[in-house]
């Protein structure tokens, strides 16, 4: 990576840190405002490489960093207020739990699940949309398949 790159990239985590930004042209007209000559093309490859993910409060949508938000609160009530909100469903795959988020999500309970040392869970893997937990057996993805389910109709 080269070095106007990589002050860039760091423009942005501390923007991204210190300011309630919600749109891509925002952060465009934010980093040209600091002298990083950028493209929305741009400004979205950093936030991928960044893992930044877009975070719903409310009625408000911003951008935020995985850092900040294994902060917040990384225990079993938070994991459960975000598979309230973001997870679709839970299915066991073999020694596997399959979830299903909206287009961009994945990540957000992913983080959040590598951050809390969730018991059973060995590791995540994230795409855009589903999330691939693995665990120590088949009869461990199923019991927490079967838990989490039941956090979706909380």
């Amino acid at each position: 990576m080269n070095d106007s790159r990589t002050k860039r990239i760091a423009a942005l985590a501390d923007l991204l840190r210190r300011h309630t930004l919600t749109r891509q042209d925002e952060l465009v007209d934010a980093l040209r405002a600091l002298g990083h000559e950028v493209t929305q093309a741009t400004v979205s490859r950093d936030l991928d490489q960044l893992g930044a993910v877009k975070l719903r409060r409310g009625s408000e949508t911003r951008y935020a960093l995985p850092e900040t938000l294994t902060a917040a609160r990384p225990d079993v009530m938070r994991l459960r207020s975000l598979f309230a909100e973001w997870v679709r469903s839970a299915e066991p795959a073999a020694s596997l739990v399959v979830l299903k988020t909206p287009p961009g999500s994945a990540h957000l309970v992913g983080v959040a699940l590598d951050s809390a040392d969730f018991p059973g869970v060995a590791g995540t893997l994230c795409g855009d949309d589903t999330l691939f937990v693995a665990t120590a057996s088949n009869e461990e993805a199923v019991a927490l398949a079967a838990e989490w389910t039941s956090w979706l109709r909380a």
